[in-house]
């Protein structure tokens, strides 16, 4: 499972003119999923995000995590996440999941973050043409794969 974490003052997904989630201060995750996951990466990946300490505390150090500041998370399915350019020019995208694998998984991830985070999160549509709008705070960026837990 590999994850682009962005720190946002806000966000919002729109999908064929509709408004299917928005938020303040918090997280926008673009999540790509292959068929070697399991439910230990979404756990796994779950706590890193809700504990990562990459918000500012009271000096100005990022030293909060997004369960300490009450913030909102907005998750995005990305197969393009795992796009292989080792060949020409035109991404492979071989190991991203099929939808029937990537779907179940999605949700189990949308469930495990709304338990860890104590709260709802927002999320896109699986396989929509979605338009994301971010103001990165920061910015902050920041990738984890659950295969290469550095």
């Amino acid at each position: 499972m590999r994850a682009v974490i962005q720190r946002v003052s806000k966000a919002s997904i729109t999908v064929t003119e509709k408004v299917t989630a928005q938020i303040d201060e918090g997280l926008l995750i673009l999540l790509g999923i292959e068929d070697a996951d399991t439910n230990e990466d979404i756990a796994w990946l779950s706590s890193k995000i809700v504990n990562l300490r990459i918000f500012n505390d009271e000096n100005g150090v990022m030293n909060r995590s997004i369960l300490e500041n009450n913030g909102d998370i907005i998750l995005v399915s990305q197969f393009t996440l795992h796009a292989s350019t080792k060949k020409g020019n035109r991404p492979s995208y071989i190991k991203a999941s099929k939808p029937e694998i990537a779907i179940p998984m999605y949700e189990k991830m949308i469930q495990q973050l709304t338990n860890d985070l104590g709260k709802p999160i927002g999320t896109g549509v699986f396989g929509a043409d979605m338009k994301v709008e971010l103001i990165n705070d920061g910015p902050v960026t920041i990738v984890i794969d659950s295969k290469n837990k550095e």
